[in-house]
């Protein structure tokens, strides 16, 4: 039988990803609807091409989508807080997830998840780091360390004014992923770690104390984590999205896909590991502090640096800048412990709007 899936953010990166992975397992999937961003040409090809029951642009329409139980599960692929509400919806109808979207988490991490083990409900992460680790537990109650590896970008080895004098052009060539603008550059500051540490807080249960971070350019250990009797096991494949997606999509079960071959270990030539630069790349310390305050405190963090990102792709401010305004507006943040949805909400766009304010003041 058939699987049956949507996928919220079919024109994005994850997106078109994920269907080159189910055409390749047409066999496998049923897709009931897809929902693009703006790329309308694009949404229509894909219709044309896969037939779901319906499709949206926009955000009409991810209600009715994600209430729709005839899904098995829901690719929410889509960038930015458009991701929470059409999860929360899916959620509450009892319908798995396959999460891409990091501000889900970020901004919502305990309601979510409380909200999923209320209805039963499995979150299967897509991001690389996080399925890597989900790949690795067996059995949570034995990890003592969760261990996130991270590219270190374009800028590894440039140095602090190499950064701070950064083109938008030199930010986007990341040397290992294909991704979209936004969290290219949030892996130009590692700020994408950072918010990665703080779904992982939430994913799996871990204090922030105990998630490590560790730089390895070749993206070929995409995670690890370690067992209180020191055995550490990582999960490691080649640097493709195609596959997180399709571990995602298909859990438990796994088939051969568009990416399957044997993997070399002879063909790798080396393995570096590093710790991160806080110096170099202080937002990576900054999620960690957010994260530890908790409430509406990463809900600022994420606002705050999405905007300053805007603001530096459109040439307003500069790359360090967008580490100063994010710092700036979470040092002023009355944080909200234990928030509502409504309150997150609120709290989102009054930073939102506080921080385009405070880009002007920079330009």
């Amino acid at each position: 039988m058939k699987r049956k899936i949507s996928i919220i953010g079919s024109t994005g990166s994850i997106g078109t990803q994920a269907l080159e992975v189910i055409e390749k397992l047409q066999d496998k999937f049923e897709i009931i609807a897809l929902a693009g961003g703006h790329n309308k040409e694009l949404l229509a090809k894909q219709a044309e091409k896969f037939k779901p029951k319906y499709t949206c642009l926009g955000e009409e329409g991810l209600e009715k989508i994600c209430s729709d139980k005839e899904n098995d599960i829901i690719l929410v692929a889509c960038s930015g807080k458009i991701g929470l509400k059409p999860t929360f919806t899916a959620i509450r109808n009892g319908i798995d997830i396959a999460l891409a979207n990091k501000e889900t988490l970020v901004m919502a991490g305990d309601i979510v998840m409380a909200e999923a083990k209320k209805y039963g409900v499995q979150i299967i992460p897509v991001d690389s780091e996080h399925c890597a680790i989900h790949q690795c537990i067996k059995d949570i109650n034995q990890v003592e360390k969760l261990i996130i590896t991270a590219s270190g970008g374009p800028f590894l080895k440039k140095s602090i004014e190499d950064m701070k004098n950064a083109t938008v052009e030199q930010a986007l060539a990341h040397p290992r992923w294909n991704m979209g603008k936004k969290i290219t550059v949030d892996s130009a500051t590692l700020m994408n770690k950072g918010l990665e540490i703080i779904e992982a807080h939430h994913l799996f249960g871990f204090d922030y104390d105990k998630i490590d971070v560790v730089i390895h350019p070749q993206s070929i250990v995409h995670s690890a984590i370690e067992y209180k009797d020191g055995s550490v096991i990582a999960q490691i494949g080649l640097p493709s999205m195609h596959i997180p997606i399709q571990y995602a999509i298909t859990y438990p079960e796994r088939f051969e896909g568009i990416k399957s071959k044997s993997f070399s270990f002879s063909e790798i030539a080396r393995l570096d590991f590093e710790k991160p630069d806080f110096e170099k790349f202080p937002t990576l310390k900054l999620a960690y502090d957010m994260g530890k305050l908790g409430g509406t405190a990463t809900v600022c963090l994420n606002a705050a640096n999405e905007e300053a990102v805007f603001a530096f792709l459109d040439g307003k401010i500069k790359l360090y800048d967008i580490y100063k305004i994010t710092k700036k507006m979470c040092d002023e943040h009355k944080v909200i412990q234990n928030p509502t949805i409504d309150e997150i909400f609120a709290v989102d766009k009054e930073v939102r709007q506080l921080t385009k304010c405070l880009v002007g003041q920079h330009q």
